[in-house]
């Protein structure tokens, strides 16, 4: 017998809302690529792999467009994005996990976030960022305040959350003032020295990629990893960056990669299961200023995480990947150019750089399937998120839930769902 097309959708709705039993929940790894919509990964396909090449991320089979809208409009932010995936309740954009200033009680009917139940349910959870400790894209899944710029504060919550693993910038945020550490000066204005209380608790402290790669991952069982003063990157101009002879990555900072991986070597080792939200800060704070070279840069990180985190999940049935930005970082678009140095010029509206990337003054494709090479550009819409083409991708245990459109909240639903089934139990 055929089964109509109307049928056919009205299963795919059916096992889309559908609670899950037992049987079907697992672990989840959240991948917040941050910044990032079709556009980044179509400038990243070409400059990596080449145009018609494949990237670690085109290998994850479910694929829905993502709608991102905040209660108050219709462009994402980063601390009211990660709200609503956290809590999965849509909030005002000005939002680090509550509803504005308000108290927030997550769509599970508790007033906890999906991090914060995994804590309490005795599962390990990871907190992986390239940016620094406080921001908003792993931050929030364990610390709410009235106002992202309130770091200090925020910065005691992550370390006081119970989180197992902890990896990120952020030293500044860690030191009372006057304190030198390994990257630069504290800034705390509380006297409270956050790295000797992790020690308290228990966490092995780690610095650099020398210090986080030489970890016994199949013995130790807190890690917190403090990798720059602020974040691991310079969100700045590339000409900013050239003047100032700065590299686009701290080159002591371990990549997302690296730390993805012994991130999930050390959490999959817990009896009751893990929870990891990790994130890529640079493709949003490089692409946020425009920076055109140092955003592939960032991109190609982001890919190695992914082809990472598949790596780990091979062979294993019991584990959910799914990853989605919150906003569209510049509105970046390809466009084509010839051979040779890209002047700065205004088209439509946007503005297009030039910039000294890996292959000379023009971007350079990696070779196509006929072995050809092509050059082009990127422009941007500006220095501001829009709303962009986001898409949501998944691989692993109840990866088929992903629809075609799925709201950010639904986001929230697939995670919470395949840690606990039922939501609220």
């Amino acid at each position: 017998m055929k089964t109509t097309f109307a049928a056919a959708t009205a299963i795919v709705a059916l096992c889309a809302t559908t609670p899950l039993s037992a049987q079907e929940t697992g672990n989840v790894i959240f991948f917040h690529p941050d910044g990032t919509g079709v556009n980044h990964w179509l400038a990243a396909r070409m400059h990596t792999v080449g145009p018609d090449g494949e990237l670690n991320w085109d290998r994850l089979p479910a694929i829905g467009v993502y709608t991102g809208h905040m209660a108050d409009r219709v462009t994402g932010t980063s601390h009211g994005g990660a709200t609503v995936h956290a809590y999965g309740i849509k909030v005002l954009a000005d939002s680090y996990g509550l509803n504005g200033t308000e108290p927030l009680t997550a769509a599970s009917g508790r007033q906890m976030s999906v991090a914060q139940e995994a804590i309490e349910a005795g599962k390990a959870v990871a907190l992986v960022q390239t940016g620094h400790i406080a921001e908003p894209g792993t931050g929030v899944f364990v610390a709410s305040n009235e106002s992202r710029s309130n770091t200090q504060e925020i910065a005691a919550d992550v370390i006081e959350s119970g989180a197992q693993v902890i990896l990120a910038g952020g030293e500044r945020f860690l030191l009372p003032a006057g304190i030198e550490g390994r990257h630069g000066p504290g800034e705390r204005e509380d006297g409270v020295n956050l790295i000797e209380r992790a020690e308290e608790l228990g966490y092995t402290v780690v610095y650099d990629r020398e210090e986080l790669l030489a970890l016994d991952t199949s013995t130790v069982d807190r890690v917190l990893g403090v990798f720059a003063h602020n974040h691991t990157f310079n969100d700045q101009e590339r000409e900013r960056n050239l003047i100032e002879g700065l590299p686009t990555y701290m080159e002591g900072a371990p990549t997302i990669g690296e730390m993805s991986r012994v991130a999930l070597e050390i959490i999959s080792r817990d009896e009751d299961g893990f929870f990891a939200v990790i994130e890529e800060e640079g493709t949003d704070n490089i692409a946020n200023n425009m920076n055109a070279a140092g955003t592939l840069e960032a991109l190609g990180r982001a890919d190695a995480a992914v082809g990472e985190i598949l790596g780990f999940m091979d062979g294993r049935d019991d584990t959910l990947l799914v990853m989605a930005a919150d906003s569209d970082a510049g509105g970046l678009q390809v466009v084509n150019t010839d051979e040779g140095p890209v002047e700065a010029t205004t088209r439509g509206g946007g503005i297009l750089h030039g910039q000294q990337g890996a292959f000379g003054d023009a971007f350079e494709t990696a070779p196509d399937a006929n072995g050809n090479t092509h050059h082009f550009g990127i422009a941007w819409v500006g220095y501001n998120d829009v709303a962009g083409g986001i898409l949501v991708r998944a691989a692993g245990l109840n990866s088929d839930r992903v629809e075609p459109l799925m709201d950010s909240t639904e986001v929230y639903s697939l995670m919470h769902d395949t840690l606990f089934g039922t939501p609220g139990q």
